[in-house]
């Protein structure tokens, strides 16, 4: 732990305290906790044993679906790239798979691709991996999913597409373009395709007896993009350390933030939304991003919080038992004991675009809005005000305000003028933000009554 800005011991005694009640009530023979914020690791813990030791931060668990969010960020390499578009269709460079046709990259991404959830028998978790070919004809024969197209439905298949896809443009197999682009370059050096000592050996346990069960181990093959890695507390919380922003050369800074946004509900509120590869939830103005993990023998979560820039990490060696709530309660924790001090505000350069004109109260029909700047160049913030209402950050691209999340995603905002130069209204497609409730009347459909009217 670096000692420039320890935890006191009374948030470290709390941490090990949920940490000792997570894998004592989980049955977990081991467990790997640790909580990051956006510079270094600020705690970790091992619970249970690991061949005989307690587990470190060194100690390398299988990660299951946390496997996707790498698979995700390759495939946004390709688009940045110039390789690829996130709406092309995949079977542009995987032709030979019916069930694949028209399924655009961006829903793959997301899990509305209407793509089949899993294989057909035998399991594939627990048996030797197939080919890619193999998995192609198993999914055209089963066909697509065309119900839940366009609709949340999680499909491992669908990222071992992705996968394959990567594969295909790079000229190289997933793990080595993966090893090359993404994990050598952030230091990553205990994130691999097998397993590399010190590692836990994965374990079942009776539901009544306490006792142990063996998990098979096998090389999941052309299922790996969507499962297959192992990794450690460390290499994970510096993944988290890369999803709130420390992306290097592996990101720009604009995809990282296309990555997190939502896209898609999944149906289950507990759940939230999903972006592009990570799950995403909202949470008193709080954004929370991350992604679980399972195959036989071994739990995995990755929470990580966009706005008290932390993360934290669980990894157990047991089928069944990890809380999937245990490192929101860690981050919970570091957040109240110790406060994120936020940076210092600064007035905005004078070599800055003037928006005076753009802030200020603007008005949706009756209902008051608040357009503010950031310490952010060029990104201001759109608030309801004294009611719930629609909340986004806007992006200024020259006269336009680009929505950035929730229901204003994408939307442009367009800045219109009076025939003098000054702003005159806000312009959402057929809609209009206007300084007074419905004025310009010559703007606003319909007209309105005069103000102050109470005749009615």
């Amino acid at each position: 732990m670096p000692m420039d800005d320890p935890l006191d011991n009374v948030t470290t005694r709390r941490l090990l305290a949920r940490a000792a009640a997570g894998q004592h009530g989980g049955r977990l023979p081991s467990l790997t906790v640790a909580v990051s914020d956006d510079r270094h690791l600020l705690w970790s813990a091992g619970r249970g044993r690991v061949h005989g030791d307690r587990p470190t931060t060194d100690v390398q668990y299988r990660i299951g679906s946390i496997t996707k969010t790498f698979t995700a960020v390759l495939v946004l390499q390709l688009r940045d790239d110039g390789l690829l578009r996130l709406s092309d269709p995949i079977d542009r460079w995987l032709p030979r798979s019916r069930a694949l046709a028209g399924r655009n990259i961006a829903d793959l991404l997301c899990h509305a691709g209407g793509i089949r959830a899993e294989t057909s028998p035998p399991w594939w978790e627990r048996t030797p991996g197939r080919t890619w070919e193999q998995l192609t004809a198993d999914l055209d024969d089963d066909g697509a999913r065309d119900s839940t197209r366009g609709r949340f439905h999680y499909s491992n298949m669908g990222y071992a597409a992705l996968g394959h896809l990567v594969s295909r443009l790079r000229g190289g197999a997933w793990h080595d373009v993966l090893a090359e682009r993404v994990l050598a370059p952030l230091g990553l050096r205990r994130t691999t395709v097998a397993p590399q000592q010190p590692a836990a050996e994965g374990w079942a346990v009776h539901p009544w007896s306490d006792t142990l069960i063996a998990e098979p181990v096998h090389h999941t093959g052309a299922m790996a993009p969507a499962g297959q890695l192992w990794s450690t507390a460390e290499d994970l919380t510096a993944w988290g350390r890369f999803l709130l922003g420390d992306s290097g050369d592996v990101l720009t800074a604009s995809t990282l933030e296309e990555m997190r946004q939502p896209r898609l509900a999944t149906g289950r509120a507990s759940d939230g939304t999903y972006g592009l590869g990570l799950e995403v939830t909202a949470e008193d103005r709080r954004t929370i991003i991350g992604h679980g993990g399972s195959m036989p023998g071994f739990l995995a979560q990755l929470r990580v919080d966009c706005d008290e820039r932390l993360a934290a990490v669980a990894l157990a060696n047991a089928t069944a038992g990890l809380d999937p709530a245990l490192p929101d309660d860690l981050i919970d924790t570091v957040r109240r004991r110790r406060p994120r001090i936020v940076d210092e505000w600064e007035p905005r350069g004078t070599g800055e675009r003037d928006l005076t004109e753009l802030v200020g109260v603007w008005y949706w029909g009756p209902r008051p809005y608040t357009v503010a700047t950031t310490q952010e160049r060029d990104v201001l913030t759109l608030d309801a005000i004294g009611q719930p209402g629609r909340h986004t950050r806007l992006d200024l691209r020259g006269e336009q305000l680009i929505g950035r999340g929730g229901y204003f995603d994408g939307e442009p905002l367009t800045v219109r003028r009076r025939d003098d130069g000054t702003v005159s209204h806000l312009e959402l497609a057929s809609f209009v933000f206007s300084r007074q409730p419905y004025e310009p009347v010559d703007i606003v459909p319909g007209g309105s009554a005069t103000h102050g009217d109470t005749s009615r």
